[in-house]
C-alpha cells in the first residue's frame, strides 16, 4: 500500500483574461463563480477521511493571485482543516504581476506562502503584446521587488518561441531576469494547443510559428545564460540557483504520490491518475449535487507505472539511477529500455556510465521525440 500523499495541488480556476495561447481549465470575468467554487472546494476536501500532513502544496490555476488578498485568506481557511502543513513546508502561489500589491503580499506572508511562480513570460513589451498579456515590464519588476524584498523565493516564468519573438529578446529577457535576483526560472516554448484563439489565428494564416532552428536557438540560449548566471539547468524546463529547486515538483518528477482538489486538477497514488472534470461550471455543478466530480481516470499497469518513472526521470539532468530505479519501481531499467539507450547513446543523445542514464544536452532538445521508445 502506497504511503500517505507528502503533497497537495489545488487549482484556482479563476482569471481576469484569457491569453489567447492558453489552455488550461480556467474561467475568465466569473468571479460570480467564486461562492460556488469554494463551497465545492469544500465538499471535495471532505474526501480526507483525516487531515494530510504535508511537505508542500502547491496552489495553481488559472490565478490563485486573483482571488485578492481576503478571498487567499478565505482559501486557506478552507484548506488548514483538512491539509496541515509542516514547519518547513514549501508552499508555492501562482501569480499575475498585477496582482501583486503590497496587501497581496502581506497575506501571503500571514498565511505561509514561501514561494510566489510569477506569470510573467516576458520582460518586453512587445513580445507580452504579441503574447496577448495584460500586464507591462513594469509591473514584473514591481511585482519581483515587492516579492525579494519581503523573503519570498520567487520563480519567473519566461515564454520562448513568441510570436515575432528575436533570440535577442529572449536573451535580454534572461538576463532582465537574473538582474532581478529571481532565485527560479522557468522557461517554456510556446505551444499552439487545439481550441485557442492562437491556434485559430495560425490556421488563417495569422500568426506564423517560430522556425524549429530558432526554438532550439532559444533554448540553447536559456541553458548557456541561466548556467552562466550560477543556476543549475536541474530538468528540462526549470532553472534553479542551488538550493532553490522547487520541491513540490520534485515531488512530481519522484512519481510520489500527491493529493488534488478542483476543477482540472490530477492526483496520483503511484500508479493510478484521477483527473477532476476540466470545466469549471461541470464540476462545481457535480460537486454541490453530490455526484462524481472525475473527469478522467488513467490506471497504468505496474510495468507502465515503470516507464512513466523513466521519462520523467531522464527530463531531469540528474537522470535515471538504475538501482533506486528498480527499488522504486520493481523493474529492471535495461530489461524494459536497453536497446533504446544503447541507440541514444550511440547517437550521441545520452551517456550511460553503467550506474546512470543521463541524456546529453542534444538529447534534451529532441527529448519529447525520445519518449515513445520508451512508452511504447
Amino acid at each position: 500500500m502506497n504511503a500517505r500523499p507528502r503533497h497537495a495541488y489545488v487549482h484556482v480556476p479563476f482569471c481576469r483574461h484569457r491569453c489567447g495561447y492558453c489552455d488550461f481549465t480556467l474561467v475568465a470575468g466569473r468571479d460570480d463563480l467564486i461562492d460556488r467554487y469554494f463551497a465545492a472546494l469544500t465538499v471535495e476536501l471532505e474526501r480526507l477521511r483525516e487531515p494530510l500532513q504535508l511537505d508542500t502544496l502547491y496552489l495553481g490555476g488559472g490565478t490563485p493571485s486573483h482571488l485578492g488578498p481576503d478571498g487567499l485568506r478565505r482559501l486557506f481557511d478552507l484548506l488548514t482543516p483538512r491539509l496541515r502543513l509542516d514547519t518547513n513546508a514549501e508552499v508555492t502561489l501562482e501569480a499575475n504581476p498585477l496582482d501583486v500589491t503590497d496587501d497581496l503580499v502581506a497575506a501571503c506572508q500571514d498565511l505561509g506562502v514561501t514561494r510566489v511562480s510569477l506569470g510573467a513570460q516576458s520582460l518586453d513589451a512587445t513580445t507580452l503584446k504579441a503574447l496577448d498579456r495584460d500586464h507591462g515590464p513594469a509591473d514584473v519588476r514591481r511585482a519581483v521587488e515587492r516579492l525579494i524584498a519581503a523573503g519570498f523565493v520567487v520563480n519567473l516564468d519566461v515564454m520562448t518561441a513568441a510570436p515575432g519573438q528575436s533570440l535577442a529578446h529572449v536573451e535580454a529577457d534572461l538576463a532582465a531576469g537574473v538582474a532581478l535576483g529571481v532565485q527560479h526560472v522557468s522557461v517554456y516554448c510556446l505551444t499552439w494547443e487545439q481550441g485557442t484563439a492562437f491556434e485559430s489565428a495560425r490556421a488563417r494564416g495569422e500568426l506564423v510559428p517560430a522556425e524549429e532552428s530558432l526554438e532550439r536557438a532559444m533554448f540553447e540560449a536559456a541553458i548557456d545564460g541561466l548556467t552562466a548566471a550560477g543556476f543549475e539547468h536541474y530538468e528540462v524546463s526549470n532553472f534553479a540557483r542551488p538550493g532553490f529547486r522547487c520541491r513540490h515538483n520534485e515531488a512530481y518528477w519522484d512519481c510520489r504520490p500527491w493529493e488534488a482538489f478542483g476543477p482540472g486538477a490530477a492526483r496520483f497514488d503511484g500508479r493510478t491518475r484521477i483527473t477532476s472534470h476540466r470545466s469549471t461550471t461541470t464540476w462545481i455543478n457535480k460537486v454541490l449535487a453530490g455526484d462524481d466530480g472525475t473527469g478522467d481516470v488513467d490506471a497504468m499497469t505496474a510495468e507502465q507505472a515503470a516507464r512513466e518513472r523513466i521519462v520523467v526521470g531522464l527530463r531531469r539532468r540528474d537522470g535515471v539511477e538504475r538501482a533506486p530505479f528498480q527499488a522504486a519501481s520493481g523493474f529492471d531499467l535495461d530489461v524494459l529500455v536497453r536497446p533504446s539507450i544503447g541507440r541514444w547513446v550511440a547517437g550521441g543523445l545520452a551517456t550511460d556510465d553503467g550506474v546512470r542514464v543521463r541524456l546529453t544536452r542534444a538529447g534534451l532538445l529532441v527529448s519529447d521525440a525520445l519518449w515513445a521508445d520508451v512508452l511504447g
